[in-house]
């Protein structure tokens, strides 16, 4: 194959843009995360060679080379790991498609507006981060076990790049970097070495380098040869210490190196909100290095967001992303699990199956809700944080993870009617501090607190003193699904069903006012409930509202509002329901409307005025009217008669 010049994906013109002329005040990440992706190719080999050892092509000797030469001025970084072919250098490097969107594009855009130093990283980009220092960047790479001719991929970040098929003995890759003039003190030892000790020490193969040292010859007894001048010796040195890090005990282990440890396997620049280290032992051994991370990754929500926890067996790699160790609803935890009781020859349908990985899951869940829990009763402030950064994806687990309700419905927080915006209350704290006639746990979904606030439906419960949940996260609507009660109180909706919150005589004093409203307004009752028979179920007293006019109510385990906006939003089918008008016995607008049914049935104000009364309970609700031109119109009208007055 000869020579081909191929111009980059537009995304990826405009990162190496990013990269190439924006300001970072730590370019040191290029050789970590180039070290990194060698160690990644030499995870993969072995991988790959449980099942077919021919592809190690009889070198096993494991080691991810650094190669300085400062007289052609370029670095060189080269590894024996599991290579790439044509097509999977193209689409590695040529695009950016599995990472970047116009959408990914603005987020680097708006982070390097605001001098984020470690944006490459975040993105898994790094090996763009060469261009930061080099102004050309060539590699050399054959796929482990290929009869085919290695590939060689040239570019200078200008947009396009080159890629043919050369010879090459050996598997893996070789990255050479051209370093720009201002950058060559990456070729000095001193600087290289501390690079590796700082990101990469903890990196299971050794990191080496030639080293070259002045010596005096020495005779045979030891002495040096006095007069003998000095001589140049080269020795390949290991740089890193390999020793992995959830292997070390904690006591052996500084904040730093997990902190440095967590950035390398996360891409994340911020420190962990929690580090988590421990071992198992028993039915299911295994050593674990789990991290909660103090913020909410952009991807948290998309679909085809890789997740999981990166897994060894004894030491050896097997996978980066093991979905199986982790529940969905803990999808932001990072870390490291080593088993000693899996097999090597491990494979996707075991994982899915086997036991071992059952129980380890066990114990890592056990283990996060239980500092959790720990966080939550120890450092409040600490914990609400965290909460506004991952409770929307906790809360998924009372849905789906039935053993472990319990432990998370002491974990989940809600903002109610007696706390300030931002602020939350805990269930157990609800429950201390209900009144003493309340008997239910009461809550409101929305989709914002704002809404929520000005909703008729809590009328009653400000009057009552009685505080109400604000739910106001989608997934709220499937929590109260499987959250039906908490010590011994039941969760109630106050937009759904009847409510009752009075005492015994307070019950007694309302429904003789009722009766005496249903003779007083009997006949407005049943011209309403004609009007609106096609939209409503029922038109009847409301025991919610104490100032509006009116609100709409589903039944109690009906759809309401919020619910019918979500499945909308999801483009999911809405069966058709009917809620209950409820209305105010007490508001001037029934004594007025029934003053005018009195007086003349076939009033046409009538009709107006019980269309407004429906699309008014519709507006307060949240729901759009399906004719907003006449409901103004009806109401300018109203404005002009009230003003001739």
């Amino acid at each position: 194959m000869t020579k081909a010049t191929k111009q980059f994906q537009t995304e990826v013109k405009q990162l190496l843009d990013l990269v190439i002329h924006s300001l970072y005040s730590n370019r040191d990440i290029f050789l970590r995360e180039l070290i990194s992706n060698a160690s990644d190719a030499i995870d993969k080999v072995r991988f790959e060679a449980h099942s077919n050892e021919t592809i190690l092509e009889g070198n096993s000797d494991w080691k991810i080379k650094i190669i300085p030469n400062k007289d052609a001025g370029t670095l060189t970084i080269r590894d024996n790991g599991i290579g790439m072919n044509m097509a999977e250098v193209e689409e590695n490097i040529g695009t950016i498609a599995r990472s970047g969107t116009k959408a990914f594009m603005q987020t680097l855009k708006d982070q390097a507006a605001s001098d984020n130093p470690e944006l490459i990283g975040q993105f898994g980009v790094g090996f763009y981060a060469s261009f930061m220092v080099a102004d050309k960047v060539t590699l050399y790479t054959r796929t482990a076990g290929s009869m085919e001719a290695g590939c060689c991929w040239e570019s200078s970040g200008d947009g396009s790049y080159t890629i043919e098929e050369c010879s090459r003995e050996q598997r893996g890759t070789e990255i050479t970097l051209h370093l720009k003039e201002e950058f060559k003190e990456y070729l000095d030892e001193w600087k290289i070495r501390s690079i590796v000790k700082k990101y990469s020490d903890y990196i299971q193969y050794p990191v080496v380098m030639d080293i070259i040292r002045s010596e005096v010859p020495k005779g045979v007894d030891g002495k040096e040869i006095e007069g003998a001048g000095t001589i140049e010796t080269t020795k390949e040195e290991t740089l890193n210490s390999m020793k992995a890090i959830w292997a070390r005990a904690k006591s052996d282990v500084s904040e730093e190196e997990y902190n440095e440890f967590y950035k390398h396997i996360s891409h994340d620049f911020e420190a962990p909100f929690r580090t988590i280290h421990f071992s198992a032992e028993g039915t299911s051994e295994f050593k674990a290095l789990i991290y909660l991370p103090a913020k909410k990754p952009f991807d948290m929500f998309m679909a085809d967001r890789k997740k999981g926890l990166q897994l060894y067996v004894k030491r050896v790699f097997i996978t980066d992303k093991c979905e199986e160790l982790i529940p969905d609803y803990l999808r932001f935890v990072k870390g490291v699990v080593d088993s000693s009781d899996l097999p090597l020859n491990v494979s996707r349908e075991v994982l899915q199956e086997d036991v071992q990985v059952k129980r380890i899951q066990k114990g890592l869940v056990s283990k996060i809700l239980t500092t959790l829990s720990e966080v939550k009763d120890k450092s409040f402030d600490e914990y609400v944080k965290f909460w506004k950064e991952f409770g929307q994806v906790i809360k998924e687990g009372i849905h789906f993870d039935f053993a472990n309700k319990e432990k998370l419905q002491e974990l989940v927080l809600f903002e109610s009617t007696s706390t300030e915006a931002g602020s939350f209350v805990s269930l157990k704290e609800y429950v201390a501090r209900m009144p003493e006639p309340q008997k239910e746990i009461y809550f409101i979904t929305g989709n914002s607190r704002d809404a929520l606030e000005q909703s008729p439906h809590l009328e009653v419960f400000r009057a009552k003193g009685f505080e109400v949940l604000f739910l106001t996260d989608p997934v709220d609507e499937w929590v109260v699904q499987a959250l039906t009660e908490y010590d011994g109180k039941s969760l109630k909706a106050v937009d759904r069903g009847d409510i009752s919150i009075d005492t015994e005589e307070e019950k007694k004093e309302k429904e003789k006012k009722r009766e005496e409203a249903q003779k007083e307004f009997s006949d407005l009752i049943s011209f309403l409930s004609d009007r609106l028979k096609d939209k409503v179920k029922e038109v009847r007293f409301s025991n919610r509202l104490t100032d509006s006019a009116c609100c709409l109510v589903a039944e109690e385990y009906g759809m309401n509002a919020n619910m019918e906006r979500i499945m909308k939003a999801l483009n999911q089918p809405v069966p058709e329901s009917k809620r209950v008008l409820e209305l105010n016995p007490d508001h001037a607008i029934l004594k007025a409307m029934a003053a005018i049914h009195t007086q003349d049935k076939a009033a046409p104000v009538l009709a107006d005025y019980a269309d407004l009364l429906y699309d008014q309970a519709i507006l307060t609700e949240g729901s759009p009217i399906k004719d907003p031109l006449r409901f103004t119109r009806l109401v300018s009208e109203l404005m002009v008669k009230a003003a001739g007055k």
